[in-house]
């Protein structure tokens, strides 16, 4: 087979990945498994599908499709060759506003589709909670559907047509036909030919139509997924002569999870985006039943949505540092909120409606807080529904939530007396279980806690699968509303469907896929649905001695393994954030923090090899991660892959030594140290055409790249005469020169203490000059840790709320937020702890004292001035910038506009090594150079020592720290 693979490598104009790595990243989606695949191709084009539908042909192989990979069943693995579109499939090919339609490629994402249509003041409906990542193609495979259900239905109501490859390379194009087009496609004898003759003959046979009608989901369901859909099709005016709608294989096609043919193209229905104003009642419960029962009153009130949250999705956003800014509507300890969206045109009559409702609600005695939620808080309480199941998959112990019963939908009215019986026969297992969703259509995401590393807690599984399935069969539901039968459910079509239906189903695929190359064993023929579970391969946990405490997620293996595979972190740059900039720049899966996380999941546990810490294959995966921080706050699992990078590092220098670039790099306090005694001649050097390409080729720096100068003096130098005779008798702060500031931008330091002086603070210099930010970058975790417990100690007596240290450069001041707790040890640790408790950026520092009013706006210019803001990456992950626009908009007619970038892409030295330059002026052009370049007349602003030089470098010009604005603004 491994010459076969070659040769079709040779074929292909994309990659096929045979490696390991690449294997084990993708044998996994969202869902319970782990399934490693034969090999990954990455197809570049439509030539490339062919000749994989061709291998598959010959060789009897199965392709596996995937777009995003954020499945839930299991339909993204399997033992076949895994079918990325993702990466070239992203076009958008054709928009049609007056018919209102728009052509798209499988591998374009929802919601930049919808920022394209949002130009022409259109929109494509069904928006999953993982919208800003999950493609089309995978919405068509799942027939997905969204917060907006309840209006807006499923995938499969906006789907016109799809172009697709089938198993033997022919083309055909599903869409609507007339009676009299559906019978001249059953003649002839081309495949797809075949396929019509098959639909007419299984849905015209005697009896077929009251089969359907008995055994598929109830009508009134509008999240129905289970099996194929022969009753969309059974509908059509080709069947029911009472019918207007047309005959859509199209709709067969959806929620067919890539098991019948594959997508190229798809038509999507599209309409003009509402204007109608809109707000949220978020009704808090008692107790759960109280929430189910309140649902019914909402239903009455005409809402555009319900959706629901319990208790221990609240109780995980407290504590996810993700969720926690998203929990300010929550009052006292809810069992259960309803989050009630209501819409109108009026906005007097909007908020009258929700007082109906709230009154309705009261009334009847469901509820005791009702929060109306309007305006951009919506969108945090959006975001926290949003991040149900990463908060839920965040938990670190061996019992926690798991999605297989996680999709089930029943008609909303008969949903109390549902949900009762299945917290019934949970409890007769001794399970808890968290429940989540769409209760306004009658979905409710159920997660029973299970312990899946234990025989017992398996057959829990099995059997908790299997008696849900004859619960919603008892009460006419879908056991997939919108997640897709995959391997988790498949097991279960004949029970819901009836032997008859799902005989009928068999024959229907093996016409379209004689070989069963298109994934095989999702819908038809599944494996057993505990078969290769995920949870089954961590049973044998080693035990690391590691350097930062993990204590708090169980061990750093724990930490790992709450990555749940719904790919937060495959946003692109046009969606926004921090997390994962090498990804948003490659778009390759080997850059997301879901394949570091994966990858580093199996080969720590790969006992075969003694010190797996050690392995070149961890470390490559981990070299394009830029310790950005970001995943530390946008993954809603609390993946910290910064952190697992410093902590791998260290093993793995530790194993191979260490090169000189980073022994250089790490250490260059140090040698700025020695270079202040010198600072002419050492920048000579460091500048000279001769001695600086010397020096980088030394050091394997990108020719490109400025060293940066040192100053003629240290800030602490100049500091300590400046503030011998220079202070005030105001509040005490403890400023923290560190060692950026300290040597390379001193003039920066000077004005920062300066404008303390000038507006009253008295100024002392903390008696510490190294954040160690350079130890933890390279991974000298023991080097950062001693410096880190020299400076707790220091620091000890010092700083305290009333007198806070306050620092620059956001990097250096907020390891004493980050890693410093967990790295100097359980004897220092409360104190480290109190110390991150006041330790301030100045942004944040100042304007919280211009809030508690101790810093007069009169101090400042009142001439106008734009900035534009670029904050830093750190800042965005562990703190905000929203104190730097505070802060800078204390001069009154300041104006600050932050860009909507993430990481500049420089990321300490990261953007100096030669190998990696190349990608990180990849990630300044995805959006800060091209806003800064479009600047005119603004001031540019960035607090970032690495952000400014990246700027310098990649558009010439020159960012300012916030804090120097400032100081040049007084009066």
């Amino acid at each position: 087979m491994h010459n076969k693979l070659q040769e079709l490598n040779r074929q292909l104009t994309g990659q096929l990945l045979t490696d390991a790595v690449s294997r084990t990243i993708y044998a996994t989606d969202a869902s319970l498994y782990f399934d490693t695949p034969l090999a990954v191709a990455v197809p570049a084009n439509e030539a490339d599908l062919e000749h994989l539908i061709r291998f598959a042909a010959q060789n009897k192989i199965t392709l596996i499709p995937r777009a995003a990979g954020t499945s839930l069943g299991g339909q993204a693995t399997g033992p076949g060759i895994v079918v990325d579109l993702s990466k070239h499939f992203g076009q958008i090919i054709e928009l049609n506003i007056q018919q209102r339609w728009v052509r798209v490629q499988p591998g374009v994402v929802r919601d930049q589709l919808n920022q394209f249509l949002a130009a022409h003041g259109m929109m494509f409906c069904p928006e999953t909670s993982t919208s800003n990542r999950c493609m089309i193609g995978g919405m068509i495979g799942n027939n997905s559907c969204g917060e907006h259900s309840l209006i807006y239905g499923s995938t499969r109501d906006h789907l016109i047509s799809v172009r697709c490859y089938l198993s033997d390379t022919s083309q055909a194009e599903f869409g609507p036909l007339t009676q009299q087009q559906f019978h001249e496609k059953c003649l002839g004898h081309t495949l797809e030919n075949q396929i019509y003759r098959s639909i007419h003959h299984t849905l015209s046979r005697t009896g077929m139509a009251q089969e359907i009608d008995a055994n598929y989901p109830e009508a009134i369901i509008k999240r129905r997924n289970n099996g194929y859909a022969l009753d969309a099709l059974l509908h059509s005016h080709v069947f029911d002569p009472t019918s207007h709608r047309p005959f859509n294989m199209a709709q067969f096609i959806c929620g067919s999870e890539g098991t019948l043919a594959f997508i190229a193209e798809a038509k999507l229905n599209i309409i003009p985006i509402p204007t109608e104003k809109n707000l949220f009642v978020c009704a808090h419960f008692a107790t759960l039943q109280q929430a189910l029962l309140a649902n019914l009153v909402a239903l009455s009130h005409e809402p555009t949505a319900v959706e629901l949250i319990d208790k221990t999705i609240v109780q995980g956003a407290a504590q996810n540092l993700s969720q926690q800014q998203n929990c300010f509507f929550i009052q006292g300890q809810p069992q259960a909120i309803l989050i009630i969206e209501l819409a109108n045109n009026d906005a007097t009559q909007l908020l009258h409606q929700a007082n109906q409702l709230i009154a309705h609600l009261q009334t009847d005695g469901l509820g005791y807080h009702f929060p109306i939620i309007e305006g951009n808080a919506m969108t945090q309480v959006r975001n926290l529904r949003k991040a149900g199941l990463g908060i839920l998959t965040s938990v670190t112990t061996l019992l926690k939530p798991h999605s297989f019963v996680e999709d089930t939908a029943v008609s909303p009215h008969k949903l109390p007396a549902y949900i009762a019986e299945f917290h019934q026969m949970l409890q007769s297992h001794g399970v808890d279980c968290a429940y989540y969703g769409h209760i306004s259509t009658g979905e409710l995401h159920f997660k029973p806690i299970l312990n899946l590393r234990t025989q017992h807690g398996v057959e829990l599984l099995n059997k908790i699968a299997y008696q849900t399935a004859l619960l919603v069969k008892k009460y006419r539901g879908s056991l997939s509303g919108e997640h897709g039968d995959g391997r988790i459910r498949a097991q279960f079509i004949p029970l819901m469907l009836g032997e008859t239906i799902y005989q009928s189903l068999v024959d229907i695929k093996q016409v379209f896929d004689p070989q069963n190359i298109f994934n095989a064993g999702k819908i038809i023929a599944p494996p057993p649905i505990a078969l290769n579970l995920r949870e089954q391969r961590l049973i044998d946990e080693p035990n690391f001695k590691t350097f930062f405490d993990y204590s708090n997620t169980n061990g750093l293996l724990r930490a790992i393994e709450r990555c749940n595979g719904t790919a937060d972190c495959r946003k692109s740059s046009a969606i926004g954030g921090v997390m994962c900039p090498s990804f948003m720049a490659t778009h390759n899966e080997n850059t997301t923090t879901r394949a570091r996380a994966n990858l580093l999941r199996e080969l720590l546990y790969d006992k075969s090899h003694n010190n797996p810490f050690a392995r070149k294959e961890l470390h490559d995966i981990l070299d394009l991660c830029l310790m950005c921080k970001g995943c530390k706050t946008e993954c809603p699992s609390g993946i910290d892959m910064a952190r697992y990078k410093a902590e791998f590092l260290q093993h793995y220098h530790d194993a191979h030594g260490v090169s000189m670039r980073s022994w250089l790099v790490a250490n260059i306090t140090r040698i700025n140290r020695v270079g202040m005694l010198w600072p002419t001649a050492f920048n000579y050097f460091a500048r000279a055409r001769f001695s600086s390409n010397m020096l980088k080729r030394l050091l394997k720096f990108a020719p490109q790249r400025t060293i940066p100068a040192l100053s003629k003096t240290t800030l602490t130098k100049w500091a300590t005469a400046y503030l011998k005779q220079n202070n005030s008798q105001g509040k005490t702060l403890y400023f923290f020169a560190d060692e950026f500031i300290n040597y390379n931008d001193v003039e920066i330091g000077r004005k920062a203490i300066q404008l303390l002086i000038k507006l009253g603070y008295c100024v002392k210099l903390a008696p510490i000059a190294n954040s160690g930010r350079t130890y933890f970058s390279k991974g000298w975790v023991k080097k950062a840790k001693a410096l880190a417990m020299h400076n707790v100690n220091q620091l000890s007596a010092l700083a305290t709320p009333e007198t806070p240290l306050v620092g620059i450069e956001p990097s250096a001041i907020l390891s004493f937020r980050d890693e410093y707790p967990d790295i100097v040890g359980n004897q220092l640790q409360p104190t480290a702890q109190a110390i991150a408790k006041c330790a301030f950026t100045i942004e944040e520092f100042l304007a919280t004292e211009f809030t508690l009013g101790h810093i007069d706006a009169k101090a400042f210019t009142t001439t106008s001035a734009t900035i534009k803001l670029h904050g830093h990456c750190h800042q965005k992950a562990l703190s905000t910038t929203l104190p730097t626009k505070q802060m800078l908009e204390i001069p009154q007619n300041y104006q600050v506009d932050e860009i909507p970038s993430g990481c500049c892409g420089m990321a300490g030295s990261f953007g100096f090594e030669k190998e990696h330059y190349n990608l990180s002026m990849q990630i300044g052009e995805m959006v800060l150079f091209p806003a800064i370049r479009k600047a005119k007349n603004e001031i540019i602003a960035a607090p970032g020592i690495s952000c400014r030089q990246q700027i310098q470098n990649g558009t010439g010009i020159k960012a300012w720290h916030p804090v120097e604005i400032l100081f040049d603004s007084l009066v």
